[in-house]
């Protein structure tokens, strides 16, 4: 069964699959990451309304922010699942890369609209930082790769 995937296999027992294994530890790890910060934002609205009002401000809907609890609960998911498979598979990353990008363009431009609290940027940063850390994990698992098979 053929998979598509961000980083093509390693060899079993080989030199470069070890270095593979080793180096694309980096980006599972950020995907890790972004996985458990999703899965405990996704789950903090829907265990306690009262505390993640506290800190994002009041809400009129709670009924909507319980639903995008539940849907960045689920889209953590992913991740953490993909995260176990050796290589990470293309539709790991693309929900990655593209869950972290839209969550920064609506914090950023319901805050700069002045329809949800400034303390949302806090969120679109930590995105940021997971968009620009798993890009260049990636940029650079596959460049190793690439000076794999040249040598």
């Amino acid at each position: 069964m053929h998979t598509a995937s961000v980083i093509p296999a390693a060899e079993p027992r080989s030199a470069a699959g070890d270095l593979r294994a080793e180096r694309f530890a980096t980006s599972h790890r950020i995907v890790l990451v972004q996985g458990v910060y999703y899965f405990l934002t996704g789950v903090w609205p829907l265990v306690s309304i009262d505390t993640f009002q506290m800190v994002t401000g009041p809400k009129t809907d709670l009924w909507l922010v319980r639903t995008v609890g539940v849907l960045i609960t689920v889209i953590a998911l992913a991740p953490l699942a993909g995260v176990r498979q050796r290589p990470m598979l293309a539709p790991v990353v693309i929900l990655a890369l593209g869950s972290a990008l839209g969550l920064t363009a609506i914090d950023v431009v319901y805050v700069t609209g002045q329809v949800i609290a400034p303390i949302y940027l806090l969120d679109a940063v930590a995105e940021l930082v997971l968009i620009v850390a798993l890009a260049l994990a990636l940029f650079h698992e596959r460049k190793a790769l690439g000076r794999l098979r040249d040598s």
